[in-house]
């Protein structure tokens, strides 16, 4: 089927706000991708830590068929700049990767799916 890559933000790397429901969220995002026999890496990045260099560690780390950006780096417009950083590394890197969207942790594998089957 192919090994997957989801893209977001580290919840833990977040100032002033509760990580722990996202945390939770993305452990049942993992387990719906074991689920379903699907292979995934995760790569949770800080803002302030290089995460396009993080990226792109990870984007040439395996053969994805398949990343999945998390909407952490989509639906803030602050963050716009990255997100465009985010989907050219892709194309760079893993240019015959499907690019995927999710609309919250749990449902990375339904985004992952849609291009895998």
């Amino acid at each position: 089927m192919g090994r997957v890559l989801v893209v977001g933000l580290d919840p833990a790397k977040i100032e002033g706000w509760d990580p722990e429901p996202v945390q939770a969220a993305i452990a049942r995002g993992r387990a719906a991708f074991d689920d379903h026999g699907v292979e995934a890496d995760w790569c949770l990045v800080a803002l302030d830590q290089d995460p396009e260099g993080a990226i792109e560690k990870a984007l040439t780390g395996d053969d994805y068929v398949c990343v999945v950006i998390g909407g952490g780096l989509r639906k803030d417009e602050p963050l716009l700049e990255l997100f465009e950083k985010v989907v050219n590394l892709v194309r760079r890197h893993a240019p015959d990767a499907a690019i995927a969207f999710n609309s919250r942790p749990e449902d990375c594998v339904d985004a992952a799916l849609r291009w895998l089957r």
